[in-house]
């Protein structure tokens, strides 16, 4: 019987610079992995943080009629535990909620805050008079004689570092705090810190 015939074609030159192009583009990509993997546990990056340090309730006004005015101050702080990056907070904006009626909206100009700082935000938020439907009515009349007015803080916040290789990283940081106000002026730490995305 006569043996098959093989033929021994050479492979095209653009095949060659093609595989000869993937095995560079697979080198570059291996090494600038590795310079990231280094470069975070070098650096360690940490996501910033927006908490509500401390609150009080300055003063409240509650008549017959159902109208409700209060003043409060709310320290909110932003924390930087990168020690190698400052980090940007912008667009910036809190909702102060007295059981889901809107007393104020909170807000700051952008601002920076240095490696391994801290920076807080002052409000002194004063609301206009609140008529309240009868529910709101009851509950606050409870609040009264158990003598701590509920409050609710949400919002968020935009951040953005540079951390060395890695280049600029940017979060949203959300806050959902929950605040129980004494009536007597004292000052409470709620430390809701922030969730990040």
């Amino acid at each position: 019987m006569p043996k098959p015939q093989v033929f021994n074609r050479p492979t095209h030159p653009l095949i060659w610079c093609f595989a000869f192009i993937c095995a560079i583009l697979a080198i570059i990509i291996i090494i600038a992995g590795i310079v990231v993997f280094v470069g975070y546990l070098a650096i360690r990056p940490k996501v910033p943080l927006l908490y509500v340090h401390a609150a009080r309730l300055d003063l409240i006004d509650y008549n017959q009629a159902g109208v409700l005015a209060v003043r409060l101050t709310i320290i909110v702080r932003a924390e930087n535990h990168n020690m190698k990056a400052h980090v940007s907070y912008y667009n910036t904006k809190l909702i102060l909620m007295y059981h889901g009626l809107h007393i104020a909206q909170l807000v700051a100009d952008p601002f920076d805050v240095r490696k391994n700082m801290s920076q807080e935000l002052s409000y002194v938020v004063e609301s206009s008079s609140i008529p309240l439907d009868p529910g709101q009515q009851d509950v606050t009349e409870q609040s009264l004689r158990r003598e701590a007015m509920p409050f609710f803080l949400k919002g968020n916040s935009r951040t953005r570092w540079r951390v060395g290789p890695l280049g600029s990283m940017k979060f949203w940081v959300h806050i959902n705090c929950y605040m129980l106000l004494p009536i007597n002026h004292s000052v409470v730490y709620p430390h809701c810190s922030t969730r990040s995305h």
